[in-house]
């Protein structure tokens, strides 16, 4: 039988929930500092785990544990299960941050449908940056932030405003060749993230797009986690946990009106059942469509 285009919510929590537990005991192994974000830190605050439309996990760490994990991860994790996908010269996946994706399942996002890489299901992890004291300093860290999350991702942002995509267009145009978008974003990221948490008041989120490179977090809110119940497991959340979510979602433990109480499903096919790798030539790296080259996942 075709498996379903998109499984139900329920399932892609459990098998995000499964991945989230491994990635739990890899960080705590290793002793890496990480957090919830986003909607799992909403989830276990307001449900005791998943907001019942929310279909992914996405957690933080400091940019020091972030560099680690990377260097870590394919030397002491279980690659033949799970894979670090992350951007490289030879791989532009669009993403801006890492992510562990289950080599078994099978997620397809479309605007990853061309490239030939892991397309398991994903775990997003996101790195926080120094937010410089200098005001003159953290405007050199937007710019070169900006860099990066253009000639990283290199895709024309849609939701930012004509101006910024008419802008990213010619920059992208100007600069055709992938060796050297390769040396500008690698040099954009070094310049950005220069400022190291212990020595700034603040962080921010510099890979999560140009919306929340503006937010201005303490750095004591993010500095340990606290553990809150997930799902009937423990979980880590920052320390200042409601600070933080009441500066990005307002009153979070209010229910959001039912019309957005909908999953955002943003996958073109999804199996959770078989390997992604079944599935090249039908619904990724499609012949004709043209692809390209990754990992050899």
């Amino acid at each position: 039988m075709e498996p379903s285009i998109m499984p139900q919510t329920r399932e892609l929590q459990l098998k995000g929930l499964e991945m989230a537990r491994y990635f739990k005991e890899f960080c705590e192994k290793h002793g890496l500092l990480f957090y919830f974000c986003g909607g799992c830190c909403i989830g276990a605050l307001r449900h005791q785990g998943f907001i019942p439309w929310d279909d992914d996990v996405d957690f933080f760490m400091p940019r020091d544990d972030y560099e680690k994990l990377k260097k870590l991860w394919p030397q002491e994790a279980d690659t033949q299960r799970y894979t670090l996908v992350q951007q490289s010269r030879e791989l532009v996946d669009h993403n801006l941050f890492v992510t562990i994706r289950d080599n078994e399942t099978t997620a397809i996002k479309p605007y990853q449908q061309d490239i030939d890489m892991c397309h398991g299901l994903a775990l997003d992890v996101l790195p926080l940056d120094g937010y410089p004291d200098s005001p003159w300093q953290r405007k050199k860290q937007v710019f070169w932030a900006l860099l990066y999350s253009l000639f990283c991702a290199q895709l024309i942002p849609e939701n930012h405003g004509k101006k910024m995509a008419l802008l990213a267009k010619v920059a992208l145009g100007i600069v055709p060749f992938s060796g050297l978008r390769y040396r500008i974003w690698k040099l954009a990221e070094k310049k950005m993230s220069r400022y190291p948490i212990s020595q700034c008041k603040a962080v921010t989120e510099l890979c999560s797009g140009p919306g929340y490179m503006k937010n201005r977090y303490q750095a004591e809110w993010f500095s340990s986690a606290v553990w809150r119940e997930f799902e009937g497991e423990m979980f880590p959340l920052p320390v200042g946990y409601d600070e933080y979510l009441h500066m990005v979602f307002g009153d979070y433990m209010q229910l959001p009106p039912k019309e957005k109480q909908e999953p955002s499903h943003d996958l073109l096919f999804c199996d959770l059942h078989h390997s992604y790798r079944q599935y090249k030539g039908k619904y990724y790296c499609v012949p004709g469509k043209g692809s390209r080259h990754s990992e050899g996942k």
